[in-house]
């Protein structure tokens, strides 16, 4: 689609060759100073929070790309998003790199660095300018903020974002330039915004407001709507200029209903909170955003919610945003960047505002990633403005590399802070207050690490702050449970299914807990409920085919646990259950098999190394059971059946006297331990000299 325009095309420079190597000069210092200022990144770990969803334990992305991924990314609501894109860029990158968190990291870091050059060209193909459109795009890149977006994995969705609406911005600009020149090749622009745009929305839905920037930029630079502010071209058509924007407003609006359709359904978006406080959060963070702008300390990965706004500062925020506004729509004929870059800012800022609540925190470093670029514009044109003299002109551009020095080594020392999931949430916990999102997520590192104890400490710190927490009353309880201690775990997993009855994860941990009570009827009952509503649950079939082989109907077993490893192949755990049901059913080379594959995918799980022990004893492999037993011990020593089941091993090896020790040391351990006492009373009876 083109509209007719009489406006005068404004060519930037370029045409000379010396100006073509400046501009490619920018292009590569922009893309290696980002890759430079970036590329602690590499380095880091993936973090326990969205990144288990995105990546580290999803088996959809984990299986790489393939059309069946495709076809799965294209209908999936995972992670209460729906942005295919995004989804088969972390298939591709698993594909690449497997589990390797350089490889995912790096990738992150290009687009970002492709990103900073994306900025450079779209300002100038926009204004013409360069050094300034070259600070802005440094600024851009280097900035803090932008350590979120970069340097966490799971928000992958926001650099490619980022690119598509970059491009699709950079081609509508391509197009309004066109339009006076050649309406075939303005067309051709047109439906490459169009595509990028689509492609931008199945990345991130973020960029649904786009098509309003589309119109800021008609005013200015583009001078396509109005009295042209610069006072060169003539306006076009109204009329024309809004039907061209039809489609992008039509996509805007279908990705609009999905994304908040899929929301609603994965559980992501709040009820907690009333209409009043989310109006109230959506103007308060307008400020507070800036204020990281400027001064961009004390930035946390998760800022929470305090519930409710003080009065001062609703109304001391609503003041400043009226009068900034009221500022730049007084100036738009004389400074128009002022109004266009801060109607920028809050537009691209609104999908994200609060207002619509998703998750429990109250601002965002990454959802800056785009829309604080109308801020830079407003500020850096309205400096530019400013510097008549050369004197003026030397001294900005000092305080210009000075600047972008100064927040490329604030940059590399928050990357720091992302090096994994216990340093990022400590850090979260130094600089914000009553942070018990931060104190959860940390306590799930901890217990992942093993350190139970700090990681009961946490939950019950998040649970001291909001006891009401559905995530770490269901962490607490389930963490409880493992450490043998159900009866108190369930009723904090209760707790968790009474705050949020439709927590699928909370029925899952009630339904261990109830079985490790022994109370098997109603653990199948919780199973057989998130089933019912999620029967791609994995974790739930695995669990509920465990409960049905402790009921002795191992056949059923073994058919929901392999219902489980089909969504999710290298699941250790999953692989392991099984090969415990192939041993009730007496199959015990499928068994030992079961256990191989499961200590491939593990190879630190105790339990295994015992199971796959003790299957070995019972087929005869004495040497094979005994160093399986070995291998249980140096990961568990304090195990009383694996040193008695080690010492039945070496005495069937003959190994009499390293048999003694074993059972010996199994009885000191659990002294009331009859077997091994037998077995200890068998092998004294050996003559000493048997087997020499």
């Amino acid at each position: 689609m083109a509209c007719r325009s009489t406006i005068d095309p404004v060519n930037p420079p370029g045409k000379d060759t010396s100006d073509r190597l400046r501009v490619a000069g920018v292009c590569v210092a922009l893309f290696l100073g980002t890759l430079l200022v970036f590329c602690r990144a590499i380095g880091n770990d993936f973090v326990g929070y969205d990144d288990p969803d995105y990546v580290t334990k999803n088996s959809h992305v984990q299986d790489g790309l393939g059309w069946g991924g495709v076809q799965w990314a294209l209908t999936s609501g995972a992670a209460s998003n729906w942005h295919p894109l995004t989804w088969v860029s972390h298939m591709t990158d698993w594909t690449l790199f497997g589990d390797d968190p350089r490889g995912h990291h790096a990738v992150s870091l290009l687009w970002h660095a492709l990103n900073a050059v994306l900025v450079f060209l779209l300002l100038r193909r926009l204004t013409g300018g360069f050094w300034s459109c070259a600070f802005c795009a440094a600024l851009f890149a280097w900035h803090p903020l932008r350590v979120e977006s970069v340097a966490w994995v799971a928000e992958r969705k926001d650099v490619l974002s980022g690119f598509f609406g970059l491009a699709a911005l950079w081609a509508y600009a391509s197009y309004a330039r066109a339009l006076p020149q050649s309406r075939a090749l303005a067309r051709r622009y047109y439906w490459l915004c169009f595509a990028a745009f689509a492609l931008g929305l199945m990345s991130k839905p973020m960029l649904v407001t786009l098509p309003g920037v589309f119109l800021l930029l008609d005013y200015w630079p583009l001078s396509r709507i109005f009295a042209a502010p610069s006072g060169s071209g003539t306006s076009e058509d109204p009329a024309c200029i809004w039907l061209e924007k039809i489609p992008f407003v039509a996509l805007s609006a279908t990705s609009s209903v999905v994304t908040y359709l899929v929301q609603r359904n994965g559980g992501a978006v709040s009820q907690a909170l009333g209409l009043d406080v989310r109006l109230e959060t959506a103007i308060v963070a307008v400020p507070r955003y800036l204020g990281k702008l400027l001064y961009p300390f004390d930035l946390a990965v998760l800022y929470p919610h305090p519930g409710s706004w003080s009065l001062a500062a609703v109304m001391g925020s609503a003041l400043f945003v009226g009068a900034v506004t009221f500022i730049g729509w007084t100036q738009r004929r004389s400074r128009p960047w002022i109004v266009v870059g801060w109607l920028w800012f809050l537009g691209m800022l609104l999908p994200v505002s609060g207002i619509v609540q998703v998750g429990i925190q109250s601002m965002g470093d990454r959802y800056t990633y785009l829309p604080m670029l109308g801020i830079q514009i407003a500020a850096i044109w309205s400096v530019k403005g400013l510097m008549n003299s050369r004197s003026a002109r030397e001294m900005g551009a000092i305080a210009a590399m000075a600047i972008l020095a100064g927040l490329a080594v604030r940059t590399w020392d928050q990357i720091g802070l992302w090096k994994d999931t216990f340093t990022l949430f400590d850090h979260a916990l130094a600089v914000t207050d009553a942070n018990y999102m931060a104190y959860n997520n940390r306590g799930v590192f901890l217990e992942d690490q093993g350190r139970y104890r700090e990681a009961e400490a946490d939950f019950r710190r998040a649970l001291g702050i909001e006891p009401d927490f559905d995530d770490a009353n269901a962490n607490l309880g389930h963490l409880l449970d493992k450490q043998g201690n159900p009866t108190e775990g369930l009723a904090f997993i209760r707790r968790a299914v009474t705050a949020n009855p439709g927590l699928v994860v909370a029925h899952v941990d009630l339904g261990e807990a109830l079985s490790d009570l022994g109370r098997l009827d109603e653990a199948i009952g919780e199973y057989k409920w998130v089933l019912a509503r999620d029967p791609g649950n994995e974790e739930a079939l695995d669990d509920y085919g465990v409960a049905l082989a402790m009921k002795g109907r191992p056949a059923e077993a073994e058919e929901s646990i392999l219902a489980a490893l089909r969504l999710k192949p290298r699941d250790a755990i999953a692989r392991s259950n099984l090969g415990n049901v192939h041993s009730m059913m007496g199959r015990l080379d499928a068994a030992i098999a079961d256990y191989r594959r499961s200590l491939e995918l593990k190879p630190d799980a105790a339990e295994t190394h015992y199971n796959l022990a003790n299957a070995l004893l019972q087929t005869g492999h004495f040497a094979e059971a005994g160093g399986e037993f070995e291998s249980a011990l140096k990961l568990r020593p304090e195990d009383p059946d694996a040193h008695a089941r080690l010492g039945l091993a070496l005495a069937q090896l003959g190994r009499r006297q390293e048999a003694i020790v074993q059972l010996e040391t199994a009885i000191r351990q659990r002294p009331d331990f009859s077997q091994a006492r037998a077995w200890l009373q068998a092998v004294l009876a050996i003559p000493a000299t048997a087997g020499k």
